[in-house]
Order: C-alpha cells, then sequence, then structure tokens
C-alpha cells in the first residue's frame, strides 16, 4: 500500500505503508519530516497533526471524542485535521493522501 504526505512547502513523500500500523507509525518509520509523534501514539499530545485530503475524508473511520479534544491543540488546526495515530491503516487506504501542517 501506498501513503503520500504533503509538505506545505510542496515537497511529497511517497512511502510504503503496512496494513495495521497507524499512519503515525508509517510516517516516523520512513523518516516523513514533520511528524513529531511525541506521545509515541497514545493520544496525549496533538504532534502528530495532519490533515486529510478532500476525497479521503469519507473514507476514514470519524474521530472518537478524545482524538477531537486532543486537536484543541493542534498548532495548525484544520477542518479536515486528523491524529495520524487514530488511523489505522487498511486496504480501503491504499493511496492516502494527507498534508502535512505547517508547525506541529
Amino acid at each position: 500500500m501506498k501513503v503520500k504526505f504533503r509538505a506545505q512547502s510542496g515537497q511529497t513523500y511517497e512511502v510504503e505503508a503496512t496494513k495495521g500500523l497507524s499512519l503515525m507509525q508509517v510516517a516516523t518509520s520512513h523518516g516523513v519530516p514533520g511528524i513529531d509523534a511525541e506521545c509515541g501514539g497514545v493520544l496525549s499530545c496533538a504532534t502528530c497533526h495532519v490533515h486529510i485530503d478532500t476525497e479521503w475524508v469519507e473514507k476514514l473511520q470519524p474521530a472518537s471524542k478524545a482524538e477531537s479534544s486532543m486537536l484543541e491543540f493542534a498548532a495548525d488546526p484544520h477542518p479536515r485535521g486528523r491524529l495520524s495515530c487514530q488511523i489505522k491503516m487498511t486496504e480501503a487506504l491504499d493511496g492516502l493522501s494527507v498534508v502535512l501542517p505547517e508547525s506541529q
């Protein structure tokens, strides 16, 4: 499976994703800059925040109440913002495209 991370500068990082890993794990294992993941994926920070491309929003499970609350602390909030630690990779997300916020 593939995932595309797009930086604010326009630089794109297209990486291989493994089913069952979180989007955050995919990013950090490939050294994608801009995903700080300070809490390691335990939903206690917002440093793995991403902006979901419009065409992918409906393919994701809705954000939990805890995730929505944590998104309030994101440095660069966005209407399609999600925490990448809360998005599990599935076959349906092959080709997922997200934008990295300007800062975490």
